[in-house]
């Protein structure tokens, strides 16, 4: 994927953000939490789609296809993680439920508990008066995972290298 690319797939996630793409209402009696069993991300990226492959190799091995009811690649046998490529690399998945980290994060984790198992999370800011979420980037060496959250709960997960999700959050985010 060319920057341009990358530009507008920034725009596309501020308009999901911005609508509560992905997430369920949650209150002090419904909390958010996952539905149905949940498929484990690693910091390698997914069986048969590792961070760091190309997009040329994936679709020549039939792991990436081209829904006409979605707005972009999507990973066979992986409907709810949407991949983001830049020059023809796998560079980050955004996750939907009912993916879920190896520690159990998935989307509906209260903050805390995020903060419980990824102590050295750093905490990053959306800009005021956007309607972006806050994040929480957890790095384990060139990789991580950026939680995007309401400050009650997770909203959307990102895996992959930790600079292009921390580029994602400071230039904006959409849902593809």
């Amino acid at each position: 994927m060319k920057l341009r690319q990358f530009a507008v797939l920034a725009a596309l996630l501020v308009a999901a953000s911005a609508s509560g793409s992905g997430t369920r209402p949650s209150g002090p009696d419904t909390p958010a939490r996952p539905i149905g069993v949940s498929q484990v991300v690693g910091l390698h990226g997914l069986a048969g789609a590792e961070f760091g492959a190309s997009e040329t190799e994936l679709t020549r091995r039939g792991v990436l296809r081209s829904d006409a009811d979605t707005c972009g690649m999507t990973l066979a046998g992986h409907g709810t993680a949407s991949p983001i490529f830049v020059d023809d690399r796998l560079v980050l998945l955004w996750l939907d439920d009912p993916m879920s980290t190896p520690e159990g994060i998935t989307v509906g984790t209260p903050v805390e508990e995020v903060l419980s198992r990824y102590p050295s999370a750093v905490r990053l800011h959306a800009p005021q008066r956007t309607y972006r979420f806050d994040g929480l980037l957890a790095r384990d060496g060139d990789r991580g995972y950026l939680f995007l959250h309401d400050g009650t709960a997770v909203r959307e997960i990102i895996a992959g290298y930790a600079d292009w999700a921390r580029r994602l959050f400071d230039e904006g985010y959409g849902p593809c």
